[in-house]
């Protein structure tokens, strides 16, 4: 087992240009779920991460950098993967910053063919890995055919946008969500997870109106999305929420003061069950 121990400035989302995920020859696969996904029964989420990362002969490491827990969560993974017939697993536990650098994990994630960020939270993943050697290995190993699989925290970090916070439960305002940079591996998207059970649909749309060229992504729990060459898969018991404000013909932000309703119309809505998907070149459904 290897187990070793700045936000950007936020903009406006105004006529800002959107920002193409260009990697075409992308040979990786990303598996971003909801949180909360069953580690018990099935484990049908989980067993899609393992398949897809290579079955038995899988080769996995457990990014357990989001929690404060990192021992306990990262042993119950372990277990979990080696019921799945897994032998290969490793913790890279990466509790500061310097950690990022470390030899070991890097050799890990170098030989890995698969990728597992747990929950906690997804503000501590940024701080201590993005833009360190941890970070570029991993985009360079997805490039190359790596499978990133993140639940909770480690769902909301996949985009280049990135919810921090948000208020849950509440109408549509602009100043209830805020954003920081993500890791990059999916630029055309935010995230949000928990979403249902949370009743975050408020804040994604908050989100998204600031960022109106990205397609909001809220995941229920014990659901994913499973995302290869600019398409998407969900798979799980809940749903994907799917936002888009491309073809919207108003929205009042420009007029808005602080604590004041969000306005938006004709915006893109799309509720994606197991087996449906969602292109993100076209923007369109993939009916079932």
């Amino acid at each position: 087992m290897v187990n070793t121990a700045e936000k950007a400035p936020e903009q406006s989302g105004e006529n800002q240009p959107a920002q193409q995920q260009t990697k075409q020859d992308i040979k990786g696969q990303l598996i971003i779920i909801g949180g909360a996904e069953d580690k018990q029964g099935d484990c049908k989420i989980l067993r899609e991460f393992v398949r897809n990362s290579g079955g038995v002969d899988a080769k996995i490491v457990i990014m357990t950098v989001a929690t404060e827990l990192p021992r306990e969560v990262g042993d119950d993974y372990i277990r979990i993967f080696e019921r799945l017939g897994v032998d290969d697993v490793r913790v890279a536990d990466t509790v500061v910053r310097d950690d990022a650098d470390s030899p070991n994990i890097l050799e890990a994630i170098d030989r890995a063919t698969g990728v597992f960020f747990t929950g906690g939270d997804q503000a501590r993943i940024i701080e201590i890995l993005k833009d360190t050697k941890i970070h570029k290995k991993l985009q360079q190993r997805y490039e190359e055919g790596l499978v990133v699989a993140g639940t909770s925290a480690g769902a909301s970090m996949m985009s280049d946008r990135m919810i921090l916070e948000g208020d849950s439960e509440t109408h549509p305002r602009i100043e209830i969500v805020d954003l920081d940079a993500g890791m990059d591996f999916l630029s055309e998207v935010i995230i949000d997870q928990h979403f249902a059970q949370r009743g975050r649909l408020g804040r994604l749309l908050a989100a998204v109106a600031r960022h109106p060229e990205l397609i909001g992504i809220g995941i229920d729990e014990n659901t994913a999305i499973v995302v290869k060459n600019h398409q998407l898969q969900v798979i799980g018991e809940g749903s994907c929420t799917v936002v888009d404000l491309q073809p919207a013909s108003h929205n009042n932000i420009k007029q808005l003061l602080k604590d004041e309703g969000l306005a938006l119309c004709d915006v893109g809505l799309h509720i994606l069950p197991d087996g449906y998907g969602f292109d993100l070149s076209t923007r369109k459904a993939i009916v079932s």
